[in-house]
């Protein structure tokens, strides 16, 4: 009996060691880079680095290199996250269950760069997809969800994933370009920052096995956004060659010169600076700086609405602005879409992005209860929306389904879509992403950041999103396949899916992603019409 117990101990010691995941070594997953080595670990197969610095700069002032380092630097863990102009202190217990964020700690030197790769030092030439995280042009990071973890994606596709931290708020977008030299392109400081964690991919990534000439960007709500904000920057034309807007284009003016200048002097005047003296915003502590930043867009919104002036958004917020040099162009300009017409492009969203039956307790609400909502909500318009409704989601049975349906989101994607298409140029691929989650009874339904765990093939890592269920990671496979494929060809067709054609605005061929994905000609047009204003 004791020789028995030996053997199955000695054999599950076996299978325990087969199954080791990591590797960390001092000589194990090193990798030289332009400012020095750094040094990884691997993870099921995975070399993964994290935090290594792509820039650095002082307080409003553009991105150079970062100093070189002489020892190899230990890069294990995430970086620092740019502070947040309002610090998150508190969450709703069961929303923070189902999202499960990461907060990182903040630092105003945050340009980082994460990597996973398949191989290093091999000599292959894989296609990298370079993300860039959402949260407005406010908050977020790289490691803010889990979805975001880019293990199983380099994995399954023989991928490098990139990610980055980078300048946010009034770090990145103070527009203090009347006041110096050194401050010319503080507008757009943030942009500058993916700017240059692009040039640090085309200088870096063969050593992590990937393929400069191939590199797709791609990013969520206001990661989809700065995707159409790089696209339409002059300078970094050839940084990138495909992209992916996901629930991005709700966005598509950036500020003037003259909204921002404006921001700019309510901020030295919350904080009594006159304009000899603005240096001296560089060695404010942040928290004073984001309070004068706050009252400030609100005294600048109000004289915008006074003054009969549009307040673009989901109202006055910091963000890219037009500069004669850095973004000359509106984003959905004649302009700025000729200059990315060669750039294959992927972009849709979800069925019910921010869903009113959450913001109003309404999810269970009964047929009454809707109906009396969707009247109050549009007047006269009120049968005219539910028809619009019925004819996009014939399928939908739940009350709360029909004042559910986006119609912030997508329609700018729609737009964007039939803008680029037109070109005939690059091909442009549009899909919606329809599943329903069965987390809380169905409660959060196809939200906001609910198709990410599906692209980045994490479903394990996201089971408070997605419940985990077989369902979940048989979609996941598809989505993340056709992600994959786009980054490598332009093109996300794959056998696990129907034939995607490409888009035009004639025949709107829309990939609706669920259990049962198929394609679909544009369904919400009337929709879109009635909700325009």
């Amino acid at each position: 009996m004791k020789k028995l117990f030996l053997a199955l101990g000695v054999c599950l010691m076996g299978s325990w060691a087969a199954q080791a995941q990591i590797t960390l070594s001092k000589d194990v997953a090193v990798v030289p880079t332009e400012s020095g080595q750094v040094r990884g670990y691997v993870h099921g197969g995975i070399y993964t680095y994290k935090g290594i610095p792509y820039a650095e700069a002082n307080r409003f002032e553009a991105p150079h290199k970062p100093k070189a380092w002489t020892n190899v630097r230990s890069s294990l863990t995430y970086g620092p996250v740019a502070p947040l102009m309002n610090p998150t202190t508190q969450v709703q217990d069961e929303s923070e269950f189902v999202f499960d964020h990461s907060w990182g700690y903040t630092n105003e030197d945050c340009m980082r760069v994460n990597v996973w790769t398949p191989g290093i030092k091999d000599g292959k030439k894989r296609p990298v997809m370079f993300w860039i995280h959402g949260g407005g042009f406010t908050a977020g990071s790289a490691e803010e969800l889990k979805s975001y973890d880019g293990e199983n994606l380099a994995k399954k596709g023989d991928v490098v994933v990139v990610s980055i931290n980078h300048r946010l708020n009034i770090l990145g977008y103070l527009d203090l370009s009347a006041y110096g030299e050194k401050y010319k392109y503080s507008a757009n400081n943030s942009v500058m920052d993916m700017k240059a964690a692009l040039e640090w991919v085309k200088a870096n990534i063969s050593q992590f096995g990937g393929d400069p000439n191939n590199v797709t960007i791609f990013g969520q709500s206001g990661g989809g956004a700065k995707v159409n904000t790089l696209m339409a920057m002059p300078s970094a034309k050839g940084l990138f060659h495909k992209a992916i807007n996901q629930s991005g284009a709700f966005r598509g003016t950036m500020l003037e010169k003259s909204t921002t200048q404006a921001i700019t002097a309510e901020v030295l005047k919350a904080l009594n600076i006159p304009a000899e003296k603005v240096d001296s915003l560089q060695k404010l502590p942040f928290a004073t700086l984001a309070n004068a930043g706050n009252k400030a867009l609100q005294t600048v919104a109000a004289q915008m609405k006074a003054a009969g002036k549009p307040v673009v958004g989901f109202g006055l917020s910091w963000g890219p602005s037009i500069d004669s040099e850095l973004l000359p162009y509106q984003l959905f300009s004649d302009e700025a879409m000729k200059l990315s017409k060669d750039v294959p492009l992927m972009i849709g969203t979800v069925k019910n992005e921010f869903m009113p039956s959450l913001m109003t307790n309404m999810s269970n609400a009964s047929a009454e209860e809707v109906e009396a909502y969707i009247k109050k909500t549009y007047g006269d318009k009120a049968e005219a929306f539910k028809a619009a409704v019925k004819k996009a989601y014939p399928a939908d049975t739940k009350p709360s389904d029909l004042m559910d349906v986006d119609t912030r989101f997508r329609p700018g994607a729609v737009v964007q879509a039939n803008m680029k298409s037109a070109l005939n140029a690059a091909p442009v691929f549009m899909y919606l992403f329809t599943w329903q989650s069965p987390v809380m009874d169905g409660k959060y339904k196809s939200m906001h950041c609910f198709e990410l765990p599906f692209c980045f093939n994490n479903i394990a890592r996201c089971e408070n999103m997605t419940g985990g269920g077989k369902e979940a990671y048989v979609l996941a496979d598809k989505v993340s396949q056709a992600w994959i494929n786009f980054a490598r060809v332009g093109n996300p067709n794959h056998k696990g899916l129907p034939t995607w054609p490409a888009y035009n605005a004639s025949a709107t061929p829309t990939m609706h992603l669920d259990n049962a994905c198929v394609v679909k000609p544009q369904l919400d047009k009337e929709l879109f019409e009635l909700t325009a204003n």
